[in-house]
């Protein structure tokens, strides 16, 4: 059996004993599922404390994505729009190094920075997002 919790991040204390008295079944001679934790870098964290340490222990394989660099996230934003049906430019690159550089090339992050930025654009009457729409995304987003 594999369980796979999303938003592991967010579980609270007495969740997490649970998974840690759920894996400590059978006092580990074998364990009886398999215990996917998908969450965000403060999950890293959180498992490092010494309140986690027994099932910081178990764990067999940490994955950690990294940003996409530069080129990566304006070739996100392209396959993006040409799902919706778009095969013209919509950013201009200004924007994209914009959106890149706010959002650390995080994927989640991009995809809020560039409906924004879209947002701004239409309300601005223009038909291509430029830089000026981005830094606008990037301050909706942020709240700076």
């Amino acid at each position: 059996m594999v369980l796979a919790f999303d938003g592991a991040h967010l579980m609270v204390a007495e969740q997490m004993e649970d998974l840690r008295m759920l894996l400590s079944a059978d006092m580990d001679s074998r364990s009886p599922a398999a215990l996917v934790l998908i969450g965000q870098p403060t999950l890293r964290r959180r498992l490092r404390q010494s309140a986690y340490a027994a099932i910081d222990q178990r764990v067999a394989l940490r994955v950690h994505i990294e940003g996409m660099a530069a080129a990566e996230t304006a070739a996100y934003l392209r396959h993006h729009l040409a799902l919706a049906g778009r095969s013209d430019p919509l950013f201009s690159d200004d924007a994209v190094a914009v959106i890149h550089d706010a959002s650390r090339g995080l994927p989640r992050v991009v995809n809020n920075l560039a409906v924004q930025a879209l947002v701004a654009t239409f309300a601005a009457d223009k038909s291509i997002v430029d830089q000026s729409a981005a830094k606008m995304a990037v301050v909706e987003v942020s709240g700076d």
